[in-house]
């Protein structure tokens, strides 16, 4: 009994760290992508914001970035879609596709809750 009291308060102690590192998480994609959205918000160039420092730091960030860009094109399609590309190895958009953000996005949303996503 002891032991299993002892597992149930570690499953705690595991649930509030995972929460807390998400947490932290969040607020540095946050930042990062506000930072990204300021200084190249209004290019029309896809090769310009996929080369900000932000751009690459949120890459860097790995798959824990994925529900939070996920979250991103379902609020405000945009050009997450390198990002997404480069963390997964995944390319589901659809060579039609192609040029057409909303369309992108929704095969990109598609991808992540076939695979299993919450955002």
């Amino acid at each position: 009994m002891t032991r299993l009291l002892e597992l149930d308060q570690l499953l705690v102690q595991l649930k509030q760290q995972y929460r807390n590192s998400q947490k932290q998480s969040l607020e540095q994609f946050e930042a990062l992508a506000n930072e990204w959205k300021t200084e190249v918000g209004g290019s029309s160039f896809v090769a310009e914001k996929t080369r900000h420092p932000a751009y690459k730091k949120i890459i860097q960030m790995g798959p824990v970035v994925i529900p939070f860009l996920l979250r991103e094109l379902e609020e405000k399609p945009t050009h997450w879609f390198e990002a997404l590309k480069a963390i997964t190895g995944a390319n589901p958009i659809q060579l039609e596709q192609r040029g057409r953000t909303k369309q992108m996005a929704q095969a990109w949303l598609k991808w992540g809750r076939e695979n299993g996503y919450e955002w």
